[in-house]
């Protein structure tokens, strides 16, 4: 049995437990272990009131990070990156280092990170990069004869077009209207292209993107390994990358996006002689509740202490606002 201190948190109401493999003596650790520990820590069921998933810190294995942050899913798999998580990891381990910008580690990439100018009501906010940015089919991996951009695929949809690419977890993302966002044509093709299906072997993360203005658009998406989620900071990146690139806007501009846990911010760069594209995600980083338990795999998950934040009251302020701006824009 261990006792292991944990923070709950979310970015966008997407929701995971940190979990400091060094503070906590877990450095040892399989991944079996931590796959078996995040499916039982993030059941819903659970007095913790469980989560999406754990982002577990661990020394940093680059020379120049501060940190290195694995994402297991509810599931028990695992990502190779997750935005909203690495924006809370941001925050944990600036706030820990007394830096105001650094690097983090992450499975396939080195990532800058930095704190933010709030979004509001006091909400910690954070920005992380969201790269590499991949189109080739081979990157997500996408069994398909070249780049998808903004194409139709029948054999998926008669209608919809689609556009791939990996950052560098897969997104399959479509630009949609109301009634295509309220109908359950996402679940259906998410569930397809994420059980056995001969075209993303590994599963695919599902965006339906609505315009919303010029400079704003919303984000639903069913994502590989967890479902639906309030919010996938990948998949958001993706999608505002793809929508400035079809719409032909300025990728430097802030893009608000909206989502069913509140609003980020996504900007973007391009290096003309690498020809590789730049995310910055920019968005809250809220600590819930701290605490700790113990732990003893085939035994369970007893709490011994927890106590919760104000944080979560000043977030919600933003989602009221987000709620009235999406009901007023429903047309």
């Amino acid at each position: 049995m261990v006792k292991i201190e944990f923070i709950k948190v979310h970015g966008s109401q997407n929701d995971f437990f940190i979990i400091d493999e060094r503070r906590n003596q877990l450095t040892t650790w399989s991944d079996k272990e931590r796959q078996v520990f995040a499916k039982k820590i993030t059941a819903r069921a659970s007095e913790l009131g469980g989560a999406d998933g754990v982002l577990f810190v661990s020394e940093a294995e680059s020379g120049q990070a501060i940190g290195k942050m694995r994402v297991f899913n509810a599931d028990g798999s695992e990502a190779s990156m997750c935005g909203n998580g690495l924006r809370t990891v941001a925050r944990y381990l600036l706030e820990m280092t007394g830096q105001k910008r650094a690097k983090v580690d992450t499975l396939k990439a080195t990532l800058e990170v930095a704190e933010g100018e709030s979004l509001g009501y006091e909400i910690p906010t954070f920005e992380v990069e969201i790269s590499p940015v991949l189109f080739a089919p081979e990157a997500l991996p996408f069994n398909h004869r070249g780049q998808l951009f903004n194409e139709l695929m029948p054999e998926i949809d008669p209608e919809l077009r689609f556009s791939a690419l990996a950052v560098p977890n897969p997104h399959l993302v479509t630009f949609v209207d109301q009634k295509t966002l309220a109908s359950d044509k996402q679940e259906k093709i998410a569930r397809y292209l994420n059980g056995e299906n001969p075209y993303f072997p590994d599963g695919v993360n599902v965006s339906f993107v609505r315009r919303m203005t010029d400079q704003a658009i919303f984000v639903r998406t069913y994502e590989r390994g967890v479902g639906f989620t309030n919010a996938c900071g990948t998949a958001m990146s993706a999608s505002s990358l793809i929508k400035k690139l079809l719409d032909h806007d300025k990728l430097e501009a802030e893009l608000d996006v909206y989502n069913d846990g509140g609003r980020v911010k996504v900007k973007a760069s391009h290096d003309e002689q690498t020809d590789q594209y730049r995310i910055t995600l920019i968005g809250n980083a809220t600590f819930t509740s701290t605490g700790m338990i113990s732990y003893e795999e085939g035994v369970g998950i007893e709490i011994l202490r927890q106590e919760e934040t104000d944080e979560e009251k000043r977030y919600l302020r933003m989602v009221q606002e987000v709620q009235q701006f999406l009901a007023e824009n429903e047309a």
